[in-house]
């Protein structure tokens, strides 16, 4: 089947077959490697992607689902060279460890502050649920995204 989708702002179009997961459509087809393959059952939170806006986790979504969406991946935060506050909150507050968990994190984090721009760190910690570091034991993550909150407008959790 032929999808036409919105990949971090340009419009492209594929050939993809109709049971291709989302995950292995932006790893494979696109050649964005970012979005991480964890579980493949919705558990981890590694490929979380934003779908229309929305947090999703793409191992569970077929990319003909996706035909005629807009996606953005971890690729598509940073722009002109500069990271999304996001992204370096997770630099400067140590957020990371392997780095595995931390695409799907900082997805599932844009559509917190995108929701609420001045969470609290109870509601940033239910915002990620569905996400899971083996690594950090979150208290950095929480910091990373509070980081991000005071840097950042409700507007901006994208487009930054």
């Amino acid at each position: 089947m032929r999808i036409r989708i919105k990949l971090n702002g340009s419009w492209r179009e594929d050939d993809v077959e109709p049971r291709l997961l989302l995950v292995y459509y932006l790893r494979e087809v696109a050649g964005l490697t970012g979005t991480h393959i964890g579980c493949e059952t919705t558990t981890c939170g590694a490929c979380t992607i934003l779908l229309n806006g929305e947090a999703v986790k793409s191992c569970t979504v077929l990319a003909v689902q996706a035909d005629g969406a807009e996606i953005t991946t971890i690729e598509g935060l940073a722009s002109d060279g500069k990271l999304h506050p996001l992204q370096q909150g997770f630099w400067e507050e140590h957020g990371l460890q392997c780095g595995f968990c931390t695409p799907g994190m900082i997805m599932a984090a844009c559509q917190l502050l995108g929701r609420n721009p001045h969470p609290t760190r109870e509601e940033i910690r239910q915002g990620l649920e569905g996400n899971i570091c083996r690594c950090t034991g979150y208290q950095h993550i929480v910091k990373a995204v509070e980081f991000a909150a005071q840097k950042i407008s409700p507007q901006s959790t994208v487009e930054s």
